[in-house]
């Protein structure tokens, strides 16, 4: 009975390792895709919102009461046109006292002089008198300054882009009540990672996409770069130039694609096909790994400058679970 048993111990182990090697060696089923030709673009990112290319904002600088307002959001305007005006009730009725103050101050060193002319007084009390007289003049034309502020005016010749300011609302000083500006040329004032802002230089085409034209591709250049970064949110500003008959209206949010480089009928194949610089190609029922010299890298496509013919068949997505010489078989269509 020994021998028997080895002996179908054998055949089953030999069974199993006949059976393991047909299932290693299977050809795996794959789907191939093959390069392209087309326009391949190396692009920078960037958000931005659209602005006038000249404005300003108007801000109180006294907390007061808003007891007048132009209404004039669309308007055009002249500078130092009337915005609005504050109450200067309390700022008004300082002024008073202090004039009050002066003319009293006045005829007490007027008094002083007549004295000290009669040798009654001493010149001590005139020069203080006189020292009073200085303050209190002093204090009317610092008082008469601020006045001014109770009256918000235009900064420029424009158009009032904007008006938040409603009669009986309190103005807080900073808080911006009016954009004043010029409504054309516009631009867009976007934020530019810095790894990506040594790229970017003023003349670029610019790709921009707006929801508010959903399917329009729209076109800027690049105009500007702030010199300095911002190290909190590591990102720098650029300016985007619009034409003319643009159709973005200031405020809106746009994506922009700043063009940095074209290629011009490049070989393209899938971004997911790529992994390190190689990829599969099925050569001979085989799957074989191929290094290939990559150029402009895009969300979706990956120019191939080398490496690759143009009859490869590639297998995309890149297959992890396949080795270097593994046989496939290529799904029919």
């Amino acid at each position: 009975m020994k021998p028997m048993r080895i002996l179908v111990l054998a055949a089953a182990a030999a069974a199993a390792a006949a059976a393991g090697y047909w299932h290693v060696g299977r050809p795996v089923t794959v789907e191939t895709v093959s390069p392209t030709r087309g326009e391949a673009a190396e692009i920078v990112f960037a958000s931005g919102t659209v602005e006038p290319r000249n404005w300003a904002k108007v801000t109180a600088l006294v907390r007061a009461r808003i007891i007048e307002v132009c209404n004039c959001e669309g308007a055009r305007i002249a500078r130092d046109d009337m915005l609005a005006r504050l109450d200067a009730s309390e700022a008004e009725a300082t002024l008073s006292e202090l004039k009050a103050r002066q003319t009293l101050a006045i005829d007490e060193r007027d008094r002083l002089k007549v004295l000290v002319a009669r040798n009654v007084s001493n010149l001590t009390a005139l020069e203080r008198a006189n020292s009073e007289v200085n303050q209190v003049e002093a204090l009317i034309a610092g008082q008469t300054a601020r006045l001014d502020n109770y009256v918000l005016r235009a900064p420029d010749d424009g158009m009032v882009l904007r008006q938040d300011a409603e009669v009986g609302e309190v103005a807080e000083p900073g808080a911006v009540l009016f954009w004043v500006g010029r409504p054309t040329p516009r631009l867009v004032i976007a934020e530019v990672n810095e790894e990506d802002i040594p790229r970017v230089s003023p003349g670029q085409r610019v790709l921009l996409r707006s929801d508010a034209f959903a399917g329009r591709m729209l076109e800027a250049k690049v105009d500007s770069i702030t010199p300095k970064g911002d190290p909190v949110t590591r990102t720098y500003r650029v300016r985007l130039a619009l034409p003319e008959d643009t159709p973005l209206l200031i405020g809106m949010s746009v994506d922009a694609n700043i063009v940095i480089r074209v290629s011009q009928n490049a070989q393209l194949v899938p971004a997911l096909a790529l992994k390190d610089g190689k990829l599969f190609v099925v050569e001979e029922d085989r799957a074989r790994i191929k290094a290939v010299e990559t150029g402009i890298r895009g969300t979706s496509r990956v120019e191939i400058l080398s490496g690759l013919a143009e009859d490869a068949r590639l297998l995309s997505p890149y297959p992890e679970e396949i080795e270097d010489g593994a046989p496939v078989t290529v799904k029919a269509d």
